[in-house]
């Protein structure tokens, strides 16, 4: 049944990813368009840009999306649960021994290595979505406006997005 196939899915994405939504892209990419062909690489790069864009976490957001266009209501009630359930497992869990251990040196060790991992794969995130929504010249006057407003300029993030989505029906229409 695909519900549970969705649900499957995304408990495991939402169980072996550290490091919140944007440590999930390559995970979400690697099942969601190679493996099973839900998402074509288009409507998965749309689908990372409606998850930023909207509230929430971009792992619930792009779970509830997902499931929604395969199996419309009950798989995105499917593909959300699954996602939210690790977590929430998780967090009990950590949350109920967290403060007796967190001074241990091997906790420490493990966070230590496990924060240069997700960087990693946030940056194989933004590099495999990068291949997809750089497409010409005016893409990258966007990208290194965006990237120059917010770092240099102090531009909001909601601002950057709501201009770029202006220029965006101004030069791509």
């Amino acid at each position: 049944m695909i519900i549970l196939k969705l649900f499957w899915e995304f408990f495991k994405i939402g169980l072996f990813t550290f490091g919140g939504g944007y440590a999930m892209i390559p995970l979400i990419e690697k099942e969601i368009v190679n493996k099973y062909h839900w998402l074509t690489m288009e409507q998965f790069t749309d689908l990372v840009a409606i998850a930023e864009m909207t509230p929430g976490p971009i792992a619930v957001n792009s779970a509830t999306f997902v499931g929604y266009k395969v199996s419309k209501f009950w798989g995105a009630v499917g593909s959300t649960a699954g996602v939210v359930l690790p977590s929430f497992l998780i967090i009990w869990v950590v949350a109920s021994v967290f403060f007796s251990i967190q001074d241990n040196q091997i906790v420490q060790a493990a966070f230590k290595g496990l924060r240069p991992a997700i960087l990693g794969l946030i940056i194989v995130a933004a590099l495999s979505i990068g291949r997809v929504s750089i497409a010409d010249h005016r893409s990258i006057i966007i990208l290194v406006c965006v990237v120059g407003g917010i770092l240099f300029l102090k531009i909001h993030p909601i601002l950057a997005l709501v201009v770029s989505a202006l220029i965006g029906v101004i030069f791509f229409k």
